[in-house]
């Protein structure tokens, strides 16, 4: 891709809005599946069509992109992140993929000594035993030998439990009472929040910020254009969601819609400019932690994971949301916290009247254990499914972490979004950084080649879950896609050739066909590399180039 700036028009009383002409590549488009050139007028797309046609605008331009058979796209959507947690994992110690325990206290010894006598807590994440050949997380003295006596968090992959050496405990006020604490192992429920937030707490102003710029420079890099942050009191605090509000307000890398997850907290949502009271307002815990909640007990416990809301804590708060006009949404993992929250949102539209409660399209993040009942109920309800396509591509197949925690059966049966899909309940994919990184071109590729063959999708239907389904999430129906009129928030990419890519092999032959008019997306098939971004656009702003 080359570009080249032509000179300003000469002057015709009041100048309007800058005008960028890109051409000589692919626009994927429903206004013309067969498009090379787009026209940006501001922050808004003005025309889409062919090389010939935009010959009529290149002379009031007042840039020309020549993409050189670059693909455009709609900017990505990030359904759900945490913004200052990701920043800490990419600017500090991220222990995603250590292959032992031996090798992930090396590395925290590694990270303890690069910094130093700071005096303050050592935040990392991302350990995993379930892959480790010790088959077993560090013991709380091993922990405090290889952190040298520092106060340390690490949160686990799932962020749903975590590692505490002895100095941070001591600094956490009635910790040895809290649900979930462990005098020698991972902490989970209560305990673990507790000793999140102490940490937390400690992050002076500077190191937030380096964290959440960190984070929307990396988004920016990825060809996202926007990320919906999931706050809460007990996963970050207010002072960490207007921070992040402020700085993406400046206008340098992408949009950031704000969630606040507080039972009852309707008035701080609004006080805070979130667009929702929801995003990580916990029903219940993770897998892989044993914390998500079953309707029987784990394949490798005696026990059934842990209830934090009942459907009566549920429908209370969504009532109390859609009387303030405001969205809802839950975190809820297991089969027994989503029929929690199926009866808590049906019991609300009994009380405020079912129509007004389906038409906020209040939000289930994750909703990993679903059945024909319960996917029924979404439609019946007009909830929107908030997903992760990598958590599958991270934990599912015969080997993976589902199956240990939950048995074959029980394992293939998660994350059935072509089932999804056929209901006509909206998707909005997301990463849950840093649970799973950002990696919207990975995560279409996961839904793409699901671990379980019957819960595939498209390649198309993926990527539209991953556009436009973040915008629908939040009731802007008419972005992310790029037709006249539509926000000017897009990606350009290095992408090779472009195909259709569908799970029935006669639905892709036909969309390959010119006559279906099928605009063709990047091969994911995987072992194939995924598209380079070359250039993020946020509303006309150029955020990211290459």
């Amino acid at each position: 891709m080359t570009e080249r700036t032509l000179p300003p028009c000469p002057p015709s009383g009041r100048r309007g809005p800058r005008t960028v002409l890109l051409r000589g590549g692919a626009v994927y488009s429903p206004a013309d599946p067969f498009a090379t050139a787009m026209l940006v007028e501001g922050g808004h797309v003005a025309w889409v069509g062919s090389d010939g046609a935009a010959e009529a605008y290149a002379a009031i331009a007042d840039e020309i992109v020549e993409l050189d058979g670059a693909l455009v796209t709609p900017a990505f959507v990030d359904a759900h992140v945490h913004a200052t947690a990701t920043g800490l994992a990419l600017t500090g110690l991220d222990l995603t993929g250590s292959a032992s325990l031996a090798a992930t206290l090396a590395a925290v010894t590694a990270f303890v000594d690069a910094q130093g006598e700071s005096g303050g807590v050592l935040i990392g994440h991302g350990w995993d035993e379930t892959g480790w050949p010790e088959g077993r997380p560090p013991t709380l003295a091993e922990l405090d030998a290889a952190a040298r006596g520092a106060a340390l968090y690490l949160s686990r992959t799932d962020v749903h439990s975590a590692l505490a050496t002895t100095a941070l405990r001591t600094l956490t006020e009635g910790l040895a009472e809290a649900p979930g604490f462990d005098p020698e192992g991972p902490l989970t429920k209560a305990a673990h929040h507790a000793v999140r937030q102490t940490a937390l707490a400690r992050l002076t102003p500077e190191q937030r910020r380096s964290a959440q710029r960190a984070t929307l420079a990396r988004a920016a890099e990825l060809g996202i254009g926007a990320l919906h942050e999931c706050a809460g009191p007990e996963i970050s605090s207010e002072a960490d969601l207007t921070a992040l509000l402020d700085l993406a307000a400046d206008g340098e890398g992408p949009e950031v819609f704000g969630y606040w997850g507080e039972l009852g907290g309707v008035e701080t949502a609004r006080k805070l400019g979130a667009v929702g009271a929801g995003g990580d307002l916990f029903v219940d815990g993770a897998l892989g932690s044993h914390t998500a909640c079953l309707h029987t007990p784990y394949a490798d416990a005696e026990h059934t994971g842990t209830a934090y809301l009942s459907a009566e804590q549920v429908a209370d708060h969504v009532a109390a949301c859609t009387e303030a006009g405001l969205q809802a949404g839950f975190h809820a993992i297991g089969d027994a916290a989503v029929a929690a929250v199926i009866g808590g949102v049906r019991a609300a539209g009994a009380r405020v009247g079912a129509d007004r409660v389906k038409a906020l399209r209040h939000r289930v993040e994750h909703a990993e254990a679903l059945d024909d009942a319960s996917i029924a109920a979404f439609t019946e309800l007009g909830l929107t499914a908030s997903v992760q396509p990598a958590f599958d591509a991270a934990w599912g197949g015969p080997e993976g972490m589902y199956v240990q925690r939950l048995g074959a059966e029980r394992a293939a049966a998660l994350n059935p979004y072509a089932a999804l899909l056929r209901a006509g309940i909206p998707l909005a994919f997301g990463s849950d950084a840093p649970v799973t990184p950002l990696d919207p071109w990975g995560t279409v590729r996961a839904a793409a080649f699901h671990r379980t063959p019957e819960h595939r999708i498209s390649v198309r239907a993926a990527f539209t879950a991953h556009t436009r389904g973040g915008w629908r999430a939040i009731g802007r129906d008419q972005d992310g896609v790029l037709v006249p009129g539509a926000v000017a928030s897009f990606a350009i990419w290095a992408a090779g050739d472009l195909v259709v890519q569908a799970p029935d092999s006669r639905v892709a032959g036909w969309s390959t066909d010119p006559r279906s008019g099928t605009p063709g997306l990047p091969d994911l098939t995987p072992g194939h590399p995924l598209p380079t971004c070359l250039r993020t656009v946020v509303r006309g702003r150029t955020v990211y180039q290459r």
